[in-house]
């Protein structure tokens, strides 16, 4: 089996710099990245100046361009499908157009990873959303997550996800995101994970639990996500048509189920297992460790500005009267002012480097003065190399991308090593399905 990738929603690379670091072969077939109401698309133009652009099946180069009007089967063969994907209102409804029995909500972005999935087929995939996927909407608890798990089921995969704080694996950020590990039932490593015990794959020995170890799990919750096995069905139909088995199981889905999805998990045929972990923590860099030296005058907090930024990031109560005349109170809590350098960063936005609460504030190791974090400095947080974000390729011409934007891709991307520990294991993977 060969080592290739299709890569959704790449940003500027992540998940590709995560496998390139494992120096093992890996090639990327295609990616796709596209910024909605973007005129530039810096993003995508600096992964293809790092990359090159990637041709489809027609020889065509469409990676900039919306998914959504890309034709699926066009894309090259790959064995392995990852991207980032936003968290989204996954929900399903009948079809106004008689061609095709539901459709998803425009824009949702799941919708365009199932239909590469019932095209391409590809043995492996690894996903990476928020911690929140697991629990939205609030209105009906767990029913996006088990939408997506239900999509994977009928498609004839398995799968396994985790909720993982980067920084309790190493990282420099305190960045908690879900992680999703699906696989063909049709793989020597469905053949394995089905002689092993739900214990076994949840806490030593599924994909998950070898590239983010445990030391404790508690007991296991079970239910079952009914849902019809639609993957020998023609890919063509399903792609322009849809089923009407998978079909009903998604509409059922989205009007009633809900469900308390926990921190990690296992679902075979539909029928799903999830706990909660303690992770073997490994001691994460701090923000003194990735601080640049000799930084620019122009990251620093002016004192005319120190008032502002100290209201800003402390907390509040404040009286306040709603559309409809009621009286309540906002309030918020503190946040530490300036982010203290023995610790990682918090959840990097991308909203960072601009002025509001979420954007950080260190003191300058060299001079004790407070300052916005810098766009190598994002990099680091991020696990990128520095000045990754510097320069892109924009209709043939290098081009160096601003500061705001640069911050803003990192506020974007996943923590690069984060893909490199999962890309050890499937490695590993990869050569058993070889010697199949």
């Amino acid at each position: 089996m060969k080592k290739t990738i299709c890569e959704l929603f790449a940003g500027v690379g992540g998940f590709r710099l995560g496998f390139d670091k494992l120096e093992s072969g890996w090639e990327t077939t295609w990616f796709s990245q596209w910024e909605p109401g973007k005129k530039k698309q810096w993003a995508h133009d600096c992964y293809v100046y790092h990359y090159g652009d990637c041709a489809d099946l027609k020889g065509e180069f469409h990676t900039g361009e919306d998914i959504s009007q890309m034709n699926k089967n066009n894309i090259p063969d790959h064995n392995l499908l990852v991207g980032g994907f936003p968290c989204q209102d996954y929900s399903v409804a009948h079809s106004l157009s008689s061609s095709k029995g539901i459709e998803g909500k425009k824009g949702v972005l799941w919708w365009q990873i199932r239909d590469v999935l019932i095209a391409k087929r590809p043995p492996f995939v690894i996903l990476e959303n928020v911690d929140r996927l697991l629990k939205s909407p609030a209105s009906q608890r767990g029913r996006d997550f088990g939408i997506i798990l239900t999509s994977f089921a009928q498609l004839g995969y398995r799968a396994e996800w985790r909720v993982i704080n980067a920084a309790e694996y190493g990282a420099a950020q305190r960045r908690r995101r879900t992680f999703i590990f699906a696989y063909n039932k049709d793989t020597k490593y469905a053949e394995t994970m089905d002689n092993c015990g739900v214990d076994a794959i949840l806490s030593t020995d599924g994909f998950m639990a070898k590239s983010f170890p445990i030391s404790e799990y508690a007991s296991l919750v079970e239910t079952t996500v009914l849902c019809s096995d639609v993957s020998k069905l023609d890919r063509i139909k399903l792609l322009e048509e849809g089923a009407e088995e998978s079909d009903n199981d998604l509409l059922e889905m989205t009007k009633n189920f809900q469900f308390g999805f926990q921190s990690a998990g296992y679902m075979k045929d539909g029928e799903v297992f999830t706990t909660t972990v303690t992770p073997v923590e490994i001691n994460p860099m701090s923000l003194s460790e990735i601080a640049q030296k000799g930084v620019d005058e122009s990251y620093y907090i002016s004192l005319d500005d120190m008032a502002s930024w100290t209201y800003m990031k402390g907390a509040k109560r404040i009286p306040r009267v709603s559309a409809s005349g009621h009286e309540y109170i906002f309030s918020e809590g503190p946040i530490a002012f300036p982010d203290p350098l023995n610790r990682p960063a918090r959840t990097m936005l991308t909203s960072e480097g601009t002025k509001n609460r979420s954007t950080h504030v260190i003191a300058d190791p060299e001079t004790g003065r407070l300052r916005l974090i810098t766009p190598v400095e994002a990099e680091r947080i991020q696990g990128f190399d520095d000045e990754w974000t510097k320069i892109t390729l924009m209709d043939g011409k290098e081009t160096q991308m601003p500061d705001r934007m640069r911050r803003f891709c990192m506020g974007n991307a996943l923590v690069v090593s984060m893909v490199t520990r999962m890309g050890e294991v499937l490695d590993k993977i990869i050569e058993e399905e070889k010697l199949a």
